[in-house]
C-alpha cells in the first residue's frame, strides 16, 4: 500500500469523526446513514430529525436531508428544480456515481425529454389490464413455493417465499425460463446495490460483471421477439410504439433490467417488512385473519409503517431554498420517504401499524413522472402473498432467529425472517 494510501486511511476515521461532531453541535442531531443501529431502526432517527432539524445539513455528505412529508412530496413532484439526474462527487457517492455511468441510465435516472419518450413506450406494454390478468398466476406460483416448504413448521419466509415469488412473476412476464430464477436473483440483488451509497468497489466490480451477464442473457431474447413476437413482456417492449417512435434494443434491454430489478426488490420488501410488522403486532395480524377484506388497506398500511424504499437522492438545478436551508445549484438533496410516512402531520399516531387507517396517503412508491411503474404489480403481488399466508397458516409466530435487515440505506428489507406455523389442516 501506498504511504499516501495509508495517510488517508489513518486520517479518514478521524475526518468522518469531526464532521460527525460538528454536525451534532449545529443541529443536535447526526444522520449517520451508516451506523448499524441506524439501518436496523433508522425511525428513532427520524423522530430527532423531524423534531430538531427536519431540514438537516450533513457537513460530511455536503447534503440537505428534507424530512416533512409536505416537502418530500413536493420534491418528488418538481422534475424541474430536483433532477434525477445524479452527478455526485462526494466520497461516499463515488461507487455508486461510478455504477450509474458504466451502466447506461434507466428512466427512473432522466428527466424529461427523454423520461417522458421512455416513460409512455414502456407504459403501452407494462399496463394494468396486463397486469390484472396475472392474478391466477401469481397466486398458484405463491401456493406452489410454500407447497416446496411441504410440512415444515419453520422456514425462513425470505428465502423460501418473498425473494422468489416477484422472480418467478417477473420471469413469467417476460417469457423466460423460471428455471433461470435462481440466478435471475442473483442478478437482481447484486445490480440493485448499484443504488446504495455504501457501495463498496469490489461490490461495483461485480456489479458491472453482472449486468454485462444479464445483458448478454437478454440480447438473444430480445432479437427473437423482434423476428417473431409472443405474448410476453418482452415482446410488448420490442412492438410498442409512440408517435413514431420505439424503444431501442439497448433500451430495451435497459428497460427489462430495470423492471427485473426494482419490480423484484420492491415486492420483496413489502412482503418481508409487512410480515414483520404484523407479528410484531399480532393484534392486527389476528383482525387481518378475521376480515381479509381489509387485506388491500393493509398493504397501504405495511407501505407506509416500513417503507422497502426510504431515501431518494435529486440533484438541485439552481439554488433553492429549502425550509430554513439555501441549497447550491448541483449539490443534492436527500427526500426521506421513510420520515414523510411517519409524519405526525398527516397520518395520526404515525408510529402505531393500524391496518384500518383511512389516511393512507403513503409515498412509498414515489409520487410525480418518476412513481414507480410497477407499483400496481407490487401491490397484486403483495395482496396474494397475504391472502395465501393467512389461507395455509391457522398461526404465524416469529421463529428461531431474530429477523435481520441487510446492510442497506436506500432499500429496506431483511436478510431473512424465520417463522413458525401452524399448517390449516393442523400440521405443525
Amino acid at each position: 500500500m501506498a504511504l499516501s494510501d495509508l495517510l488517508i486511511s489513518a486520517i479518514a476515521p478521524i475526518y468522518i469523526r469531526a464532521r460527525f461532531l460538528q454536525e451534532r453541535i449545529q443541529s443536535g442531531v447526526v444522520w449517520n446513514l451508516l451506523d448499524p443501529s441506524f439501518i436496523a431502526d433508522p425511525y428513532p432517527t427520524y423522530r430527532a430529525l423531524r423534531e430538531r432539524d427536519p431540514y438537516h445539513y450533513s457537513p460530511l455528505t455536503s447534503m440537505i436531508t428534507v424530512v416533512p412529508y409536505d416537502d418530500v412530496d413536493a420534491i418528488l413532484r418538481d422534475y424541474r428544480r430536483f433532477s434525477s439526474v445524479i452527478r455526485g462527487t462526494e466520497p461516499f457517492l463515488v461507487a455508486e456515481e461510478q455504477a450509474r455511468r458504466q451502466l447506461s441510465p434507466s428512466m427512473q435516472f432522466r428527466d424529461p425529454p427523454d423520461h417522458t419518450r421512455l416513460r409512455g413506450l414502456v407504459n403501452r406494454a407494462f399496463t394494468p389490464p396486463q397486469i390484472a390478468k396475472m392474478e391466477d398466476q401469481i397466486r398458484a406460483t405463491a401456493h406452489s413455493l410454500l407447497d416446496e416448504v411441504a410440512d415444515s413448521n419453520n422456514f425462513d419466509l425470505m428465502a423460501n417465499f418473498a425473494n422468489l415469488l416477484p422472480i418467478l412473476v417477473i420471469a413469467e412476464m417476460i417469457g423466460v425460463p423460471t428455471d433461470d430464477r435462481q440466478q435471475f436473483k442473483a442478478w437482481s440483488d447484486q445490480i440493485i446495490r448499484g443504488l446504495e451509497p455504501n457501495l463498496s468497489e469490489a461490490e461495483l466490480s461485480e456489479l458491472l460483471d453482472n449486468a454485462e451477464a444479464l445483458a448478454g442473457y437478454f440480447a438473444p431474447i430480445i432479437e427473437d421477439r423482434r423476428r417473431g413476437p409472443r405474448d410476453d413482456l418482452v415482446s410488448r417492449l420490442v412492438i410498442a410504439e409512440e408517435a413514431g417512435q420505439t424503444l431501442s434494443h439497448d433500451e430495451t434491454q435497459i428497460t427489462l433490467r430495470l423492471l427485473l430489478v426494482a419490480g423484484n426488490e420492491t415486492t420483496t420488501n413489502l412482503i418481508g417488512n409487512g410480515l414483520k410488522a404484523l407479528l410484531e403486532h399480532p393484534e392486527q395480524l389476528e383482525l387481518l385473519r378475521q376480515q381479509s377484506e381489509l387485506i388491500p388497506t393493509a398493504i397501504e398500511e405495511l407501505l407506509r409503517y416500513d417503507s422497502p424504499v426510504q431515501v431518494d437522492v435529486r440533484r438541485l438545478v439552481e439554488d433553492t431554498e429549502i425550509g430554513d436551508k439555501q441549497g447550491k445549484k448541483d449539490s443534492l438533496v436527500t427526500p426521506l420517504i421513510g420520515a414523510a410516512n411517519r409524519d405526525p402531520q398527516v397520518f395520526r399516531d404515525p408510529d402505531q401499524l393500524d391496518i384500518t387507517r383511512e389516511d393512507t396517503g403513503n409515498i412509498a412508491f414515489g409520487r410525480g413522472i418518476h412513481h414507480c411503474l410497477g407499483a400496481p404489480l407490487a401491490r397484486l403481488e403483495a395482496k396474494v402473498a397475504f391472502e395465501v399466508l393467512l389461507e395455509r397458516f391457522d398461526e404465524i409466530k416469529f421463529g428461531s432467529r431474530e429477523p435481520e435487515y441487510r446492510h442497506n440505506i436506500v432499500l429496506r428489507g431483511l436478510e431473512h425472517l424465520d417463522v413458525r406455523v401452524q399448517h390449516r389442516d393442523g400440521r405443525g
